[in-house]
Protein backbone atom coordinates (compact mmCIF):
# COMPACT_ATOMS: atom_id res chain seq x y z
CA UNK A 1 0.00 0.00 0.00
CA UNK A 2 2.72 2.49 0.90
CA UNK A 3 4.58 1.78 -2.33
CA UNK A 4 1.61 3.00 -4.38
CA UNK A 5 1.54 6.32 -2.55
CA UNK A 6 3.15 8.96 -4.82
CA UNK A 7 4.11 10.97 -1.74
CA UNK A 8 6.20 8.17 -0.26
CA UNK A 9 9.82 8.64 -1.09
CA UNK A 10 13.07 9.71 0.46
CA UNK A 11 11.33 12.51 2.35
CA UNK A 12 8.48 10.48 3.82
CA UNK A 13 10.25 7.23 4.65
CA UNK A 14 13.26 6.48 6.77
CA UNK A 15 16.37 6.59 4.62
CA UNK A 16 19.22 4.18 5.11
CA UNK A 17 21.62 5.56 7.69
CA UNK A 18 24.86 6.97 6.30
CA UNK A 19 28.06 5.28 7.43
CA UNK A 20 28.99 6.25 10.96
CA UNK A 21 25.49 7.42 11.83
CA UNK A 22 22.92 5.36 13.73
CA UNK A 23 19.85 4.23 11.83
CA UNK A 24 16.68 6.26 12.47
CA UNK A 25 14.41 4.78 15.10
CA UNK A 26 11.81 2.31 13.82
CA UNK A 27 9.05 4.49 15.17
CA UNK A 28 9.86 7.00 12.43
CA UNK A 29 8.74 4.60 9.72
CA UNK A 30 5.53 5.76 8.13
CA UNK A 31 5.50 9.03 10.05
CA UNK A 32 4.75 11.94 7.78
CA UNK A 33 7.68 14.24 7.24
CA UNK A 34 6.40 16.01 4.17
CA UNK A 35 5.70 19.56 5.22
CA UNK A 36 5.91 21.00 1.70
CA UNK A 37 2.30 22.21 1.79
CA UNK A 38 2.82 23.95 5.13
CA UNK A 39 6.02 25.61 3.92
CA UNK A 40 4.40 26.60 0.62
CA UNK A 41 1.24 27.83 2.35
CA UNK A 42 3.29 29.92 4.78
CA UNK A 43 5.22 31.47 1.90
CA UNK A 44 1.92 32.13 0.14
CA UNK A 45 0.44 33.76 3.26
CA UNK A 46 3.53 35.96 3.63
CA UNK A 47 3.19 37.00 -0.01
CA UNK A 48 -0.48 37.87 0.47
CA UNK A 49 0.28 40.02 3.51
CA UNK A 50 3.25 41.71 1.82
CA UNK A 51 1.31 42.69 -1.28
CA UNK A 52 -2.13 43.39 0.21
CA UNK A 53 -1.24 46.99 0.99
CA UNK A 54 -0.13 47.61 -2.59
CA UNK A 55 -3.76 47.89 -3.64
CA UNK A 56 -4.65 50.17 -0.73
CA UNK A 57 -5.27 49.74 2.97
CA UNK A 58 -7.30 46.64 3.72
CA UNK A 59 -9.28 46.54 6.92
CA UNK A 60 -8.41 43.60 9.14
CA UNK A 61 -11.46 41.60 8.19
CA UNK A 62 -10.63 41.90 4.50
CA UNK A 63 -7.02 40.81 5.11
CA UNK A 64 -8.23 37.79 7.09
CA UNK A 65 -10.60 36.91 4.24
CA UNK A 66 -7.89 37.41 1.65
CA UNK A 67 -5.50 35.12 3.53
CA UNK A 68 -8.06 32.34 3.95
CA UNK A 69 -9.57 32.56 0.47
CA UNK A 70 -6.13 32.59 -1.15
CA UNK A 71 -5.15 29.53 0.89
CA UNK A 72 -8.30 27.67 -0.19
CA UNK A 73 -7.93 28.64 -3.86
CA UNK A 74 -4.28 27.57 -4.01
CA UNK A 75 -5.14 24.34 -2.14
CA UNK A 76 -7.84 23.54 -4.71
CA UNK A 77 -5.44 24.37 -7.54
CA UNK A 78 -2.81 22.03 -6.08
CA UNK A 79 -5.33 19.24 -5.64
CA UNK A 80 -6.57 19.63 -9.19
CA UNK A 81 -3.06 19.83 -10.65
CA UNK A 82 -1.88 16.74 -8.80
CA UNK A 83 -4.96 14.66 -9.56
CA UNK A 84 -5.17 15.70 -13.21
CA UNK A 85 -1.42 15.62 -13.77
CA UNK A 86 -0.75 12.22 -12.22
CA UNK A 87 -3.73 10.14 -13.31
CA UNK A 88 -3.30 7.13 -15.49
CA UNK A 89 -4.20 7.59 -19.15
CA UNK A 90 -7.70 6.31 -19.87
CA UNK A 91 -8.73 6.08 -16.20
CA UNK A 92 -11.37 8.38 -14.77
CA UNK A 93 -10.60 10.43 -11.68
CA UNK A 94 -11.14 8.37 -8.54
CA UNK A 95 -12.95 10.11 -5.67
CA UNK A 96 -10.76 8.34 -3.11
CA UNK A 97 -7.67 9.70 -4.83
CA UNK A 98 -9.13 13.22 -4.84
CA UNK A 99 -9.90 12.94 -1.10
CA UNK A 100 -6.42 11.57 -0.36
CA UNK A 101 -4.67 14.35 -2.30
CA UNK A 102 -7.00 16.98 -0.82
CA UNK A 103 -6.15 15.79 2.68
CA UNK A 104 -2.45 15.75 1.93
CA UNK A 105 -2.49 19.30 0.53
CA UNK A 106 -4.78 20.72 3.27
CA UNK A 107 -1.75 22.13 5.10
CA UNK A 108 -1.68 24.90 2.46
CA UNK A 109 -4.95 26.19 3.93
CA UNK A 110 -3.85 25.56 7.52
CA UNK A 111 -0.77 27.70 6.97
CA UNK A 112 -3.01 30.73 6.36
CA UNK A 113 -4.78 30.35 9.71
CA UNK A 114 -2.05 31.52 12.10
CA UNK A 115 -1.29 34.73 10.14
CA UNK A 116 -5.07 35.35 9.98
CA UNK A 117 -5.29 34.88 13.76
CA UNK A 118 -2.41 37.34 14.16
CA UNK A 119 -4.42 39.88 12.16
CA UNK A 120 -7.51 39.19 14.28
CA UNK A 121 -5.72 39.69 17.62
CA UNK A 122 -3.66 42.68 16.52
CA UNK A 123 -6.12 45.25 17.94
CA UNK A 124 -5.65 43.61 21.36
CA UNK A 125 -1.94 44.36 20.99
CA UNK A 126 -2.68 47.99 20.12
CA UNK A 127 -1.44 47.64 16.54
CA UNK A 128 -2.63 49.79 13.67
CA UNK A 129 -2.94 48.39 10.15
CA UNK A 130 0.79 48.70 9.30
CA UNK A 131 1.77 46.97 12.54
CA UNK A 132 -0.85 44.31 11.92
CA UNK A 133 0.60 43.55 8.50
CA UNK A 134 4.13 43.29 9.90
CA UNK A 135 2.93 40.99 12.69
CA UNK A 136 1.13 38.70 10.22
CA UNK A 137 4.15 38.69 7.93
CA UNK A 138 6.45 37.81 10.83
CA UNK A 139 4.15 34.97 11.89
CA UNK A 140 4.00 33.60 8.33
CA UNK A 141 7.79 33.67 7.92
CA UNK A 142 8.38 32.18 11.38
CA UNK A 143 6.02 29.28 10.73
CA UNK A 144 7.56 28.72 7.29
CA UNK A 145 11.02 28.37 8.88
CA UNK A 146 9.62 26.16 11.65
CA UNK A 147 7.82 23.78 9.25
CA UNK A 148 10.86 23.44 6.99
CA UNK A 149 13.14 22.75 9.94
CA UNK A 150 10.69 20.30 11.53
CA UNK A 151 10.32 18.46 8.23
CA UNK A 152 14.08 18.08 7.97
CA UNK A 153 14.38 16.86 11.56
CA UNK A 154 11.57 14.33 11.19
CA UNK A 155 13.13 13.07 7.96
CA UNK A 156 16.27 12.24 9.92
CA UNK A 157 18.42 15.09 8.61
CA UNK A 158 21.55 16.01 10.48
CA UNK A 159 21.42 19.06 12.72
CA UNK A 160 23.48 20.96 10.16
CA UNK A 161 21.09 20.05 7.35
CA UNK A 162 18.03 20.99 9.45
CA UNK A 163 19.59 24.38 10.23
CA UNK A 164 20.37 24.77 6.52
CA UNK A 165 16.71 24.12 5.65
CA UNK A 166 15.67 26.74 8.19
CA UNK A 167 18.15 29.28 6.82
CA UNK A 168 17.03 28.74 3.21
CA UNK A 169 13.42 29.30 4.24
CA UNK A 170 14.35 32.32 6.31
CA UNK A 171 16.06 33.80 3.26
CA UNK A 172 12.95 33.15 1.15
CA UNK A 173 10.86 34.86 3.82
CA UNK A 174 13.27 37.78 4.02
CA UNK A 175 12.92 38.30 0.27
CA UNK A 176 9.20 38.80 0.87
CA UNK A 177 9.93 41.11 3.81
CA UNK A 178 12.27 43.13 1.56
CA UNK A 179 9.54 43.32 -1.09
CA UNK A 180 7.08 44.61 1.50
CA UNK A 181 9.60 47.20 2.67
CA UNK A 182 10.31 48.23 -0.92
CA UNK A 183 6.58 48.69 -1.53
CA UNK A 184 6.61 51.17 1.33
CA UNK A 185 3.87 49.73 3.52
Amino acid sequence: MAAADPYVGSVTTSPAAPAGRPAPAKRRRGRRTDYAGAVYGSLLAASVVATAGAAGNFPRLQLIGLLLVTGVVFWAAHVYALVAGERTVGRPVDRREVRRVAGHEWSIVEAAVLPAVAVAVSPLLGLGLPGTAWLALGVAVAQQVAWATLGAIRAGASRRMAVGEGVVNLLLGLIIVAAKAALGH
